[in-house]
């Protein structure tokens, strides 16, 4: 893999995976933010929805159980995660599709789903490929469709500031950090960009960001 194609799993190295979930319900105030996430995102009945980076499901499953008359997909590029969100969906007794992909190089037909969410998933992913995934929602996205991120932002505290300096080196987060998020959807071509709320995280200033496709 070069580094084009660099993937980072969700807590850096594989081994940390099963630790995944409870970092994210502990350390990251994760039932609020998707549920604002959820919630800002407007969905509606017959909508299709892609939960980008899906990871083990969390999100996807609450957006089917806030809206089940939409369809609803995840992906992820990470095999082992899809499983462990595949065992949660079936517990959780909902009809989700989980599809294994990288968020550059999406498999799904152009036009063909009203709204994308993301849920950290950017800091992972190099310039370069924050560039191609925002082109490539952009291409499946209805004209009118929106994409709706939650991930790290710029600090705005002490503690955000100095931890954004030890995680630049774990991640590809140096855009995050800079605030750079919004120029980059921009640069992409979508409009109506804007950031809709903050989060005081362990990890640092959390953002949500909503993107419009062009009508």
């Amino acid at each position: 893999m070069n580094e084009h194609e660099k993937y980072i799993p969700a807590l850096r190295y594989d081994w940390l995976t099963p630790l995944y979930d409870s970092v994210m319900r502990w350390g990251m105030h994760e039932d609020q933010f998707k549920s604002d996430l959820i919630r800002l995102a407007q969905i509606k009945p017959g909508m299709r929805v892609l939960d980008l980076g899906c990871g083990t499901a969390t999100l996807t499953i609450k957006i089917k159980q806030a809206f089940p008359g939409a369809e609803v997909v995840g992906l992820d590029g990470d095999a082992r995660v899809l499983e462990i969100g595949r065992a949660k969906a079936q517990k959780a007794g909902v009809n989700i599709i989980l599809d294994q992909g990288m968020s550059f190089d999406l498999p799904y037909p152009d036009h063909s789903f009203d709204r994308v969410l993301s849920s950290l998933v950017f800091h992972h992913l190099t310039t370069h490929n924050k560039q191609r995934t925002m082109a490539e929602v952009l291409r499946i996205l209805r004209p009118g469709g929106e994409l709706h991120i939650a991930d790290f932002g710029k600090p705005n505290t002490t503690w955000a500031r100095l931890i954004s300096l030890f995680m630049a080196r774990l991640e590809e987060a140096s855009d995050n950090f800079k605030g750079r998020l919004p120029v980059l959807l921009q640069a992409a071509g979508f409009d109506q960009v804007g950031e809709q709320g903050q989060y005081a995280t362990i990890f640092g200033t959390l953002a949500l960001y909503q993107a419009r496709k062009p009508a």
